[in-house]
């Protein structure tokens, strides 16, 4: 059985996103004082004790959104609605009730939905009082909370898991793998997201910029679950400021990197590799992430381009990611959406692939004999005695060396390439630490 949804609903600016964070015990969902920041649905698997619920924010309900999205912000909201089993209906205490208040309360009534009202921003007891008013909206008397700071947060989750009895509260399985989607604004992401899910589950839009914030989309495919990861489309800018939406959309971004067990980096056939995208390439090489190169709008450039010039070009733009596998798509039309997601279960396998010890040592001793230069800065010569594999994702090489600074960057490179070609895992990051080790002499 899938997990109990409880869906937080509201207008702008009264707090949605700052109570998932508090239920959540995270920063998941922006918190940020500009109104409509939330966009898509948010979704995370919030515990208490040993229940556990999904938990879902959504958009502020009749926001004015600065690139006319409300429609499709109201369709997230509204499917929300429908597919929770428990709403929490949001109101500001300090407000009072608004027209807007009262619209949405029609909307949960027409819908006949399951409502807990809640009045947030009520930071201390001598605020409750206000709360009376709200029983006028028609769900009752409603919870005196604090988001921001954590006030009747127990109380409210108890009264939630009341409301949701004989639902199955187990812990979800963890997913078989976990896959973000990264790369500059406009390339797809979105579009390739709902292709997996076969639904709108995530605002597509010409305007570039329409995520903001990670999320969390699970699907089911053969039996198993996964999760991508929506990630907001990333743009040039010199300076992002830490109370910038841009800056939270970067980091949670980079974020979705570290979490991930393999990245789909969305680039768009129609225009230039440029700085963002290096600059993401630079990100993922570090992180030592299992990567697909994902062209799509392929069918726009199909007609101007081969693949094989376009993979040749990539691989001069973005030497670090040299030895991963490139996908040609159309994600508006679902054109090779699936084979791009079994490869991106073989890179997964790959990476959790351990390498027996003498076929690890067999290939370190052929890059011996390829190569035996020395370092003229460090006036030594490096030499390898052995290696053994300790780690997985990344796949983690040992080597005892005489003196690991003899290993510079272009040996290290070499060695990366030859066992690249020499071991079964051809199409993931190696990650190699150095450790001195004195040869053992004979008496």
């Amino acid at each position: 059985m899938a997990l109990p949804s409880v869906a937080i609903v509201g207008r702008p600016n009264v707090g949605k996103s700052s109570l998932l964070n508090a239920l959540a015990g995270s920063m998941i969902s922006i918190v940020e004082p500009t109104a409509g920041v939330t966009r898509d649905r948010i979704s995370v698997p919030v515990r208490h004790g040993e229940r556990y619920l999904e938990l879902i924010d959504t958009g502020g309900y009749g926001i004015v959104d600065s690139d006319k999205l409300e429609d499709q912000i109201e369709i997230q909201i509204n499917q929300a609605i429908n597919h929770a089993d428990l709403i929490l209906f949001i109101v500001d205490i300090n407000d009072g009730i608004t027209p807007l208040d009262k619209t949405i309360a029609g909307l949960l009534r027409k819908s006949d939905s399951n409502v807990i009202l809640v009045a947030n921003k009520a930071d201390s007891a001598r605020l409750f009082p206000r709360a009376g008013e709200f029983t006028k909206l028609g769900f009752g008397d409603a919870l005196c909370i604090s988001a921001l700071n954590h006030l009747n947060k127990k109380d409210l989750m108890d009264l939630v898991f009341d409301r949701l009895e004989g639902h199955d509260f187990q812990k979800p399985e963890e997913p078989v793998m976990k896959i973000a989607l990264v790369g500059k604004r406009n390339a797809g992401k979105s579009s390739f997201i709902n292709a997996i899910v076969g639904q709108q589950r995530v605002i597509v839009s010409e305007v570039a910029g329409t995520t903001r914030d990670a999320v969390d989309v699970r699907f089911e495919r053969d039996g198993q679950s996964f999760v991508a990861i929506d990630t907001a489309g990333l743009r040039k800018k010199k300076v992002l400021s830490k109370d910038n939406i841009d800056f939270y959309s970067y980091t949670r971004a980079l974020k979705s990197i570290r979490r991930a067990d393999v990245v789909l980096f969305m680039i768009d056939a129609m225009l230039p590799v440029s700085q963002v995208d290096k600059k993401l390439a630079y990100s993922i090489s570090e992180e030592h992430k299992p990567c697909i190169l994902v062209v799509n709008k392929w069918d726009l450039a199909a007609d101007k381009a081969e693949a094989e010039d376009f993979s040749e070009y990539l691989s001069e733009e973005l030497p670090g990611l040299r030895h991963c596998p490139i996908a040609f798509t159309t994600a508006k039309d679902g054109r090779n959406i699936q084979s791009t997601l079994d490869l991106a279960r073989e890179l997964h396998k790959q990476s959790t692939i351990k390498i027996p010890t003498p076929m690890l040592n067999k290939a370190m001793d052929e890059i011996k004999q390829m190569r035996v230069g020395g370092n003229k800065k460090k006036k030594g010569f490096p030499k390898i005695y052995y290696a053994t594999q300790i780690a997985t994702q990344p796949i983690t090489v040992l080597v005892f060396v005489n003196n690991p600074e003899y290993f510079d960057g272009n040996y290290q490179r070499f060695m990366l390439n030859r066992l690249g070609e020499m071991l079964p895992c051809s199409e993931v990051p190696i990650k190699l630490m150095f450790k001195s080790h004195r040869a053992q002499t004979s008496r």
